[in-house]
């Protein structure tokens, strides 16, 4: 709802809560007055328009303070009788603001007033929502905080169930060492068999350079049946020699003997 007012020589729309400047009027700040010279009056699409005025109006307005408006500047002169008038002005104001727009019995401060108790309303319900929806996050924050710390202790009660005790840890650390020990007690021995295949292979080498040397003439059948027993004691020694490497104990034992055997029965043949 709006009104078009007269006051001073001069019209203003006006609306509820609306504050204008006027021509001043001999009032006191504080007031309120009634302003009488109402044009119009509209609500929504209807419309009621005075002749001159409207009959049953009414526009009430609080007086907020006197005010005096910007300064001007008023020159005047005439040109070639050397008139020269130079004035300043500051228009005395009078603040009001719209405090009331009835006709019919329809206020608009009425309305202004349902429209602010529905907003409250609204508002309240909404700070109401949120002072709910913030304590349900503070309640859940909370419990997950909880169960996080829960978590976290069964977790740190697991790990200490799991870990190894004093003594505990000495046998396995002990057990460790053996292992290592046997690994290179295991390690020698087959170093130390390594050495002795390859020495009992070495009479045979020179055995059959000797043989070489002499120049022994044999038929050619001697001489293969010859080469046969001679490359026989070689594969029993490598084969011997492999045993004694991949075995440990008492099948070394055995290896060896085999190895020194065979370096005997060769001896005889080199003397042949």
């Amino acid at each position: 709802m709006y009104a078009v007012i007269e006051t001073g020589g001069k019209q203003y729309r006006v609306e509820f809560g609306t504050e204008i400047e006027v021509e001043h009027l001999d009032v006191d700040a504080g007031q309120t007055i009634d302003l009488d010279r109402i044009l119009l009056v509209a609500d929504g699409d209807q419309a009621t328009i005075g002749s001159p005025l409207v009959e049953g109006a009414l526009v009430r307005a609080d007086v907020l303070r006197q005010d005096r408006g910007e300064k001007l500047i008023v020159f005047k002169y005439k040109p070639k009788a050397r008139r020269r008038v130079k004035k300043g002005h500051r228009q005395e104001l009078t603040v009001l603001r719209i405090s009331e727009i009835s006709l019919d019995g329809r206020s608009a401060a009425d309305d202004a007033e349902k429209v602010e108790a529905a907003e409250r309303k609204d508002r309240e319900k909404r700070e109401k929502e949120a002072s709910r929806q913030a304590a349900a996050d503070q309640a859940l924050a909370a419990k997950l905080a909880a169960d996080a710390q829960a978590k976290a202790d069964a977790e740190t009660d697991a790990d200490a169930a799991k870990a190894p005790t004093g003594k505990g840890r000495s046998r396995t650390a002990a057990s460790d060492s053996s292992k290592a020990a046997g690994s290179s007690k295991a390690k020698s021995a087959t170093t130390i068999k390594a050495s002795k295949s390859t020495a009992a292979s070495k009479p045979a080498a020179a055995a059959a350079k000797t043989a070489t040397k002499s120049g022994d003439t044999a038929t050619p059948a001697k001489s293969t049946k010859a080469d046969e027993t001679a490359k026989a004691p070689k594969a029993s020694k490598a084969s011997a020699s492999d045993e004694a490497a991949s075995d440990d104990g008492p099948a070394a034992d055995e290896a060896e003997g085999a190895a020194e055997a065979l370096d005997a029965s060769d001896a005889p043949r080199k003397d042949e």
